[in-house]
C-alpha cells in the first residue's frame, strides 16, 4: 500500500545530482561565453543609453509635441490626442516625467526589437507548417513560464542591467505579434493570391506586395499586444536594474508606500491606454481601408 499513498520519485540524491549538472553546466558556459555576449549586446545598450539620454534631455514642450502629432497621425482622433497630451502634462506634474521617459526608451527599443526579429519569424511560420509545427511550443513556453524563471539565465549571463532587462522584456512580449503575423498571412483570401499568381508575380513580390499588406491589421494588433505585454513588464524589469516607473512601484512594495506605488502604477497604466488607443485606431483605419473605406 505504500506504492499508492506516496508517488514514486528518484531519489534526493539523483536529484541533487542532476540539478548540479545542469547548475554546473550553465556556470561553465556563462564563464566561457559571458563576455562575447556582453561584447556582442553592447551595441544594443549604447543605443538604448542614447535614446534614454535623448528623451531625457529633450525639452518637455518638443515631447508633448511629437506625443501629440504620433497620436494624431495614428488616431486621427483629437479626443485620443488632447488625452495623450493631457496624460503627459500630469506626470509631468507629479514629477514623474524622468521615469516615464525611461520607461518609454525601453519599451520603444523592445517594440522594435520584437518587431524586427518576430515578423520575420512570423513570416517564416506562415509559409512553413514545419516551420509553424516548431515555433509554436516555444513561443507557447515563452508566453507560460513564469517571468522570473527565464530572469534566472539572463542575469546569470549578462549580470544586473539594461540589457538583461531589454532581454527578458523581449522574451515576454514577442510572442503575439509572432503568432499574429502567422495568422494574418494565412488568412489572405485564396483567390486573391491565385489572381496574383495570374499576373506572374514571383513568390517575393506575392508576400510583400500582397500578403503582408492584406495582413497588416493583425499584424498592428500583434503589435499591440507587444507593447501592452512589454509595459506589464516594467516592474519586473526594475528588479534587475532598469530605470523607469517600475523603479518606484518596486520601492513602494518594499516600503508599503501606497501614494507612491498608486501614482507610478496609474502612470504605467496611461502610457498603456495611450499606445492601445493609438494602435488600435491604426489598426482599424487600415482595416477599413482593406474593405474599400476610410
Amino acid at each position: 500500500m505504500e506504492f499508492f499513498e506516496e508517488f514514486p520519485s528518484l531519489g534526493r540524491k539523483t536529484l541533487s545530482g542532476m540539478k548540479q549538472a545542469v547548475d554546473e553546466t550553465f556556470k561553465g558556459f556563462s564563464r566561457a561565453y559571458g563576455e562575447q555576449l556582453e561584447n556582442f549586446f553592447d551595441p544594443l545598450l549604447r543605443f538604448l543609453i542614447w535614446f534614454e539620454r535623448l528623451l531625457e534631455a529633450t525639452p518637455w514642450p518638443i515631447i508633448l509635441l511629437v506625443v501629440g502629432a504620433l497620436a494624431w497621425i495614428g488616431s486621427r482622433s483629437w479626443k485620443i490626442t488632447a488625452g495623450s497630451v493631457l496624460a503627459f502634462v500630469v506626470i509631468g506634474v507629479l514629477d514623474m516625467w524622468e521615469d516615464t521617459m525611461a520607461t518609454l526608451a525601453i519599451i520603444s527599443v523592445a517594440t522594435l526589437l520584437c518587431i524586427a526579429i518576430g515578423i520575420p519569424i512570423g513570416i517564416l511560420m506562415s509559409r512553413s507548417d514545419r516551420m509553424q509545427a516548431i515555433i509554436t511550443p516555444i513561443l507557447d513556453v515563452m508566453q507560460t513560464i513564469p517571468s522570473f524563471v527565464y530572469l534566472i539565465p539572463v542575469v546569470m549571463l549578462l549580470g544586473i542591467g539594461k540589457v538583461p532587462g531589454l532581454i527578458a522584456v523581449c522574451i515576454y512580449a514577442i510572442p503575439p505579434i509572432v503568432r499574429l503575423t502567422n495568422l494574418g498571412i494565412r488568412l489572405v483570401d485564396k483567390d486573391v493570391l491565385e489572381a496574383a499568381d495570374a499576373f506572374g508575380t514571383s513568390p517575393w513580390q506575392k508576400l510583400w506586395g500582397v500578403q503582408v499588406p492584406l495582413a497588416l491589421p493583425n499584424i498592428f494588433a500583434g503589435i499591440n499586444q507587444t507593447i501592452m505585454m512589454a509595459l506589464s513588464m516594467v516592474v519586473i524589469a526594475s528588479m534587475i536594474g532598469v530605470k523607469g516607473l517600475g523603479v518606484p512601484v518596486l520601492r513602494a512594495i518594499s516600503n508599503q508606500y501606497l501614494a507612491l506605488g498608486l501614482m507610478n502604477g496609474l502612470a504605467i497604466v496611461a502610457l498603456a491606454i495611450i499606445f492601445d488607443r493609438v494602435s488600435q485606431t491604426y489598426g482599424k483605419r487600415l482595416q477599413a481601408y482593406r474593405q474599400g473605406g476610410k
